[in-house]
């Protein structure tokens, strides 16, 4: 089984950064793809920025040029970097991975999300 858990979120003005990290853990052979998610109240899930194993990258518009996703593969982790910060971006952040266990079964993880809470 793969676990995720979440850190870095937090309140923050705007104009503010705050850098959220994830790390995977559990029963993995390999990680693939790692992306991070985000949810207002009475808003869907919505992507935020997906990076896959060999680094390439993929932002939702409204974060681009504000956020950067990266990770570190030897720490199953990946980071998400905030800057300027807009109220827009109030919501609860997920981790998500897929990948392969040890026993070559495909797996598709959530964490349980972080607050970030944007304040004029």
């Amino acid at each position: 089984q793969v676990q995720l858990v979440e850190s870095g979120g937090g309140l923050v003005q705007t104009g503010g950064s705050l850098k959220l990290a994830c790390e995977a853990s559990g029963s993995i052979f390999v990680v693939n793809a790692m992306g991070w998610y985000r949810q207002a109240p009475g808003n869907q899930r919505e992507l935020v920025a997906t990076i896959t194993s060999s680094g390439s990258t993929n932002y939702a518009d409204s974060v681009k040029g504000r956020f950067t996703v990266s990770r570190d593969n030897a720490k199953n982790t990946v980071y998400l970097q905030m800057n300027s910060l807009k109220s827009e971006d109030t919501a609860v952040y997920y981790c998500s991975a897929d990948g392969y266990s040890d026993y070559d079964i495909p797996f598709d993880a959530w964490g349980r999300g972080t607050q970030v809470t944007v304040s004029s």
